[in-house]
């Protein structure tokens, strides 16, 4: 009998000592889980420009202090904010495989445009056709963007003022389609754009022709904790037929401004916890100073932009980022503590002067 207990006692012991083991172990497998924070996927393969972070040495353009001087004057009376709401881009993620594609119909003019403007579709865009569906809506505000993209078939469009018909068929002025790994820079030898024309012409639906889906600051990425990429922007005083890489054309309308590809950078050692900003903003202005932002359109005020997500049931920028309605935000941060980076090897070429544009083209009164 007293052997039965010694054996029953020691039987407790080990299955305790077991427990306590796999305890520690679960603990430890649970805290490394934690720490282990997976990154958002980014567009574009790791050498792509828009994913390459800001050296260390990047020296700042001579004309710097004359260009910030300008944001500092934009009529708007407000800093670099973001838009959230409207003039941004909704990107849908699809498994093309179980969508019917359908041609997308042009509209070559649009009537509240440059009346001589001409809009069109790149030819593979037309070839290939694009997995559209009903639910997916175009951002707020003019423009009316739709990208796609399919990470299965390494594959994104984009559009440019996108319609969806009573007949249930689509139409859009621009249209794009290329990889979701590749260099994320068109080749500006694949549009035959000549001085005076837009590149909306050919295909692109942004002004200084890169690709729409290129720096928008995504959800899951903020989420995440870190953008890992540059930001794309747009400012009012963009330099008129002027433009650097990235960009391959620009719609400047101002003689000696920033040219569209230009890279601004906000002040890597400025102190970002002082503007109150909230937790999704902080990541934002992380990437600001990390990456920069990259002009790519002409805007009324300098912003950059946020993935359009209010029709999405499961995803709100509420309580994370904070657009131009709303008070603070990014925009709390001054302008001078910004500065644009050395431009390199300035392009000429872009549309001719418009009307549209120059009509905007005024100062803050002092």
């Amino acid at each position: 009998m007293k052997n039965y207990l010694n054996l029953f006692v020691l039987l407790l012991v080990f299955t305790a000592c077991n427990q306590k083991k796999t305890a520690i172990k679960k603990t430890a497998v649970d805290k490394d889980s934690v720490q282990l924070k997976e990154h958002a996927k980014r567009f574009f393969n790791d050498a792509s420009f828009w994913n390459q972070p800001i050296s260390k040495n990047a020296e700042i353009d001579a004309k710097n202090d004359y260009w910030i001087s300008l944001l500092e004057r934009d009529p708007s009376g407000e800093n670099i904010g973001m838009n959230v709401h409207k003039y941004t881009i909704p990107i849908y993620e699809v498994n093309s495989k179980n969508i019917p594609f359908q041609k997308m119909k042009n509209v070559p003019y649009i009537e509240w445009y440059d009346k001589d403007m001409i809009f069109r579709h790149e030819p593979e865009f037309d070839s290939i056709g694009v997995p559209v569906e009903a639910y997916m809506t175009a951002s707020g505000g003019a423009d009316q963007h739709i990208a796609i993209v399919d990470w299965e078939a390494n594959r994104a469009w984009d559009m440019f003022y996108v319609q969806q018909l009573e007949d249930g068929s689509w139409q859009s002025a621009t249209g794009m389609t290329y990889p979701l790994d590749g260099s994320g820079v068109f080749d500006q030898s694949d549009f035959d754009v000549q001085l005076g024309e837009s590149i909306h012409s050919y295909g692109p639906g942004v002004a200084a022709g890169t690709p729409i889906i290129a720096g928008i600051v995504r959800y899951d990425e903020v989420k995440s904790g870190e953008i890992r990429h540059k930001i794309a922007g747009a400012l009012r005083f963009v330099a008129y037929q002027q433009y650097v890489f990235p960009a391959t054309w620009t719609d400047g309308n101002f003689e000696g401004g920033i040219p569209e590809g230009a890279v601004i950078q906000l002040d890597p050692d400025l102190d970002i916890s002082q503007f109150g900003l909230t937790q999704g903003e902080l990541v934002v202005a992380k990437a600001l100073q990390a990456y920069g932002f990259v002009v790519i359109d002409f805007a009324e005020a300098t912003t950059i932009r946020a993935e359009y997500i209010d029709d999405r049931k499961d995803k709100s920028w509420d309580g994370i980022l904070r657009g131009w309605d709303e008070p603070g935000g990014i925009k709390t941060i001054p302008v001078e503590h910004y500065r644009v980076l050395q431009v390199n090897n300035v392009q000429k070429g872009g549309d001719r002067m418009k009307e549209f544009f120059t009509k905007k083209l005024y100062f803050k009164k002092d």
